[in-house]
């Protein structure tokens, strides 16, 4: 286990986990933000809804910082095997890669999608 994962998710719920990040990419179901600085900034504000980190980030240090920052502001956190699959989902350039996603906003499209993602990370943090 790297050293930033604190658990383990769940194959068919990191499944719903990408799904939520395509849904939230697109501008009419919200707002996300990408790479680790970006997602350790709106964590430090408390201003994400939900970060989600890969697991596969090497070195794992790069991440080690954002459960905790988590935790002491209350924002939900999970993780998804793969940082290629989820720079995909975000989006970006085929062949990009990315640590970590800030779910920034949650429009009504993404919401019920957002809610059961939600729902698995309090039972987990």
């Amino acid at each position: 286990m790297s050293v930033h994962k604190i658990f383990d998710t769940p194959k068919d719920v990191q499944d719903d986990v990408y799904e939520l990040v395509k849904l939230v990419a697109d501008p009419k179901n919200g707002r996300l933000k990408k790479g680790s600085n970006e997602v350790t900034k709106a964590a430090e504000r408390g201003t994400a809804k939900m970060i989600v980190m890969a697991e596969n980030v090497n070195p794992g240090e790069l991440l080690a910082h954002i459960p905790l920052i988590c935790k002491e502001k209350s924002v939900p956190f999970i993780y998804v095997e793969d940082q290629a699959y989820l720079a995909e989902a975000a989006g970006m350039n085929p062949g990009s890669k990315t640590a970590a996603i800030a779910l920034m906003e949650v429009n009504k499209g993404a919401q019920s999608a957002f809610d059961g993602i939600k729902s698995h990370t309090d039972s987990l943090n």
